[in-house]
């Protein structure tokens, strides 16, 4: 039995056939499918010998349609875009959906971001997507899989894993040639506060009545109400801040921070935190996760070094 099929006209060169008949040149038709200009006159010459009519009528450096190319073009051209949204569709539907983290500003920028080419390298095949907000959210609600959280114990879900705690001291770049403050050095120095009640470890009014030197003032006080944008300017040698151990300690070993005196803080009752939306995620999730323990088991033996244990 004679299948229709097997008469159809080839159906490969139609995509050069739009393409030049919509830019009106075998050079852009080219470009536009990452092919040589050859390549495009072969698959135009082969439909016009299959359909058995001229489909362009070819200038000097002119090029237009012929009647028959017209028909073909306004046939071919949404056939064609229909083709391609139906099957990008059908790529869509069997896509993996990307692991979503949340986590805060400071937590994202300082420690996530400057890691995560490590997981995409070990797995080119996920995607992940930040969410990165300074609230907490309801992760199974938002669509969100996990979440890294700076939290006391008691605030954070049954299930959550501790991932590494905090501790604190000032941080300084090496550039401004600080090893320590004192009442000599303080007046020539500039102060950057954290200003958050919430933390109030991170605000220099406290470690001042540390060092004997609540009367003294400093050159001057910079005021941030974001952690990450403070640690940016200490490292662009702005001022000396209160660093967070477990978020400085890539900066510090490579060279672009460096502790200031050796007094160190450990904030006991909180920790930073690993959350699931679920207690058992799916694959991807999973894989994730446990790419973060190990980065918090590194995060963890750097900052002892840096901290002695305090």
């Amino acid at each position: 039995m004679d299948d229709p099929l097997l008469r159809l006209p080839p159906l490969d060169p139609l995509r050069g056939f739009v393409a030049t008949a919509r830019l009106l040149s075998f050079t852009k038709a080219a470009k536009a499918l990452c092919l040589t200009q050859s390549a495009i006159s072969r698959q135009i010459q082969s439909l016009e010998e299959a359909l058995g009519v001229s489909l362009f009528v070819r200038g000097t450096r002119t090029l237009s349609l012929t009647p028959e190319g017209e028909r073909l073009y306004r046939l071919a051209s949404p056939w064609l875009r229909d083709y391609g949204e139906l099957a990008a569709g059908f790529k869509a539907s069997h896509q993996r959906p990307p692991v979503t983290v949340t986590a805060s500003l400071g937590i994202t920028a300082l420690w996530l971001l400057p890691r995560l080419r490590d997981f995409q390298a070990r797995h080119p095949d996920i995607d992940v997507r930040l969410a990165s907000f300074n609230r907490v959210v309801e992760l199974r609600r938002e669509g969100i899989d996990l979440a890294l959280r700076f939290s006391p114990e008691a605030d954070v879900p049954p299930g959550s894993e501790r991932l590494f705690g905090e501790t604190v001291f000032p941080v300084a770049s090496p550039s401004l040639g600080i090893d320590s403050l004192d009442a000599d050095n303080l007046p020539t120095v500039t102060l950057m506060n954290y200003d958050d009640p919430g933390f109030p470890w991170l605000g220099w009014e406290s470690w001042l009545d540390e060092y004997g030197l609540a009367e003294r003032r400093p050159r001057a006080l910079l005021h941030f109400n974001h952690y990450d944008q403070l640690i940016q300017a200490a490292v662009a040698g702005q001022g000396v801040a209160i660093g967070r151990a477990e978020l400085v300690s890539d900066l510090i070993a490579d060279g672009r921070l460096r502790p200031v005196g050796g007094v160190r803080r450990r904030i006991r009752e909180r920790g930073y935190w690993l959350v699931a939306a679920t207690a058992r995620p799916r694959e991807d999730v999973a894989c994730f996760a446990d790419w973060v323990r190990e980065a918090a088991r590194q995060t963890r033996e750097a900052a002892t070094g840096l901290t002695g244990g305090a």
